[in-house]
C-alpha cells in the first residue's frame, strides 16, 4: 500500500501545482520553464510507475480489505461510462465542439468519468485509494481551473464537426481496444469474454 500512496502523492501533488499560479510562478523564477517542465515531466512519470507499481502490489492482497459488494449492475455502469470517458480524452488534443462542451476541460471531466466508474464497481481499499483519489483530484482541478480560467492543452483553439468525428472515432476506438486487449493486458482484470 505503502508505494500506491507515495505514488499518489507525488504524481497528484505535481499536478496540483498549476492550481497555485504563483507557486508555479515561483518554481519557473527559480528553476526556469524548461526546469519546471522537465521536473514536473520526471516526478510525474514516477509517480505514475509508483502508482501502477504500487497498486498491482495491493490490489489482492491480504491488506486489500472489501469495503463493499457492489452489484453487478455497477459493472455495467462502469461500461457505460467509460465510452464518453475515452471520447472526453480524446476530445482534450482535438479541436472540436466537445471541447466547448466540456467546459473546455475534456481530460478532467474524462478522468471524473474515469474515476466515478470504476469507484462504484470496484469496492475494495486498492480501488478506493486509487479511484477515489483521482476523483477528488480531478474535480478539485475543475473548479480551480475555471476560476483560474485556465485554458486547457489546446488553449482558445476553436473546433468544428470534423474534430467531434474524429474525438469520438478515436475515443471509441480505443475504448474498444482496452475492452477486448488493454484492459487485461495493462490490469490483468479481463472484462469481456
Amino acid at each position: 500500500m505503502a508505494l500506491l500512496i507515495i505514488g499518489l502523492v507525488l504524481f497528484l501533488g505535481i499536478h496540483v501545482v498549476p492550481m497555485s499560479p504563483s507557486l508555479k510562478a515561483s518554481i519557473i523564477a527559480r528553476i526556469g520553464e524548461n526546469g519546471y517542465k522537465l521536473a514536473f515531466s520526471v516526478l510525474s512519470l514516477i509517480g505514475l510507475v509508483l502508482i501502477v507499481i504500487g497498486f498491482g502490489q495491493f490490489r489482492g492482497s491480504a491488506g486489500d480489505i472489501e469495503l463493499w459488494s457492489p452489484p453487478t449492475w455497477t459493472r455495467h455502469i462502469a461500461f457505460a461510462l467509460m465510452l464518453p470517458a475515452f471520447i472526453l480524452i480524446v476530445a482534450a488534443y482535438v479541436p472540436s465542439d466537445i471541447r466547448a462542451w466540456a467546459g473546455g476541460h475534456p481530460m478532467l471531466l474524462g478522468v471524473i468519468l474515469w474515476a466515478f466508474a470504476h469507484l462504484v464497481a470496484n469496492g475494495d481499499l486498492a480501488g478506493l485509494l486509487l479511484f477515489g483519489a483521482f476523483l477528488v483530484w480531478a474535480v478539485v482541478d475543475r473548479i480551480s481551473a475555471g476560476k483560474r480560467a485556465a485554458l486547457g492543452p489546446l488553449g482558445r483553439r476553436s473546433g468544428h464537426l470534423t474534430g467531434d468525428i474524429i474525438a469520438v472515432a478515436i475515443g471509441a476506438l480505443l475504448y474498444a481496444l482496452m475492452l477486448k486487449w488493454g484492459h487485461p493486458l495493462l490490469i490483468g482484470v479481463p472484462l469481456i469474454g
